[in-house]
């Protein structure tokens, strides 16, 4: 007896909750995943939001008219709170800076330190080994002494780096950007 594989069977995900078109009514981000399927798949909004379509959903509900309000006024009230949220973020993402800093070792070595790139969603550990490869140096992830994240590269990198991050990632404003010089101790001789 001969075994067939099963059919497979593709599934359309949405780009803005990443659930699927049938479940982005659950989700805070409800009116935008419509417009999102609207654009992009027509065919599926009209199967999902035509009238017929809602008409068929609200007939098979059994809820009184008091829980469908108290539902739609529960839903608006987690979509006002996720625009809000997602407005704190970005307003926060608009505000922070990415510093890259030369920092001195001994002798005539030095590293420079990247710090920011983890608000604006950068993954850090892939971001530093494409400094590394870019630059053919070392570069990691490390902890600074505020015990938060930055990447550190081996040598003086600081144009190139800024360079490469607008390269990497547009989604980062360039005035965000910033060169921070440390300021070198004078070797100044103590008076006599």
């Amino acid at each position: 007896m001969e075994q067939t594989e099963p059919a497979k069977k593709t599934v359309l995900y949405c780009a803005i909750c990443t659930l699927p078109p049938e479940y982005c009514e659950f989700s805070a981000s409800k009116k935008k995943c419509e417009q999102w399927l609207k654009e992009t798949h027509p065919a599926e909004y009209e199967r999902l939001y035509s009238d017929q379509a809602v008409t068929e959903k609200l007939a098979m509900t059994t809820l009184s008219e008091d829980k469908v309000a108290k539902e739609a006024a529960k839903m608006e009230k987690a979509v006002s709170k996720e625009e809000a949220r997602m407005a704190r973020e970005l307003e926060k993402k608009m505000a922070s800076k990415v510093l890259i800093k030369r920092v001195e070792r001994n002798k005539r070595k030095c590293v420079t330190s990247v710090f920011g790139l983890d608000v604006f969603g950068v993954d850090l550990k892939k971001t530093a080994k494409a400094f590394a490869n870019h630059f053919a140096c070392g570069g990691s992830v490390s902890k600074n002494p505020q015990g938060l994240d930055e990447i550190v590269v081996q040598g003086d990198f600081s144009e190139e780096i800024m360079e490469l991050i607008h390269k990497l990632h547009p989604e980062i404003p360039k005035e965000n950007i910033a060169i921070v010089e440390d300021e070198k101790k004078s070797k100044k001789k103590p008076a006599a």
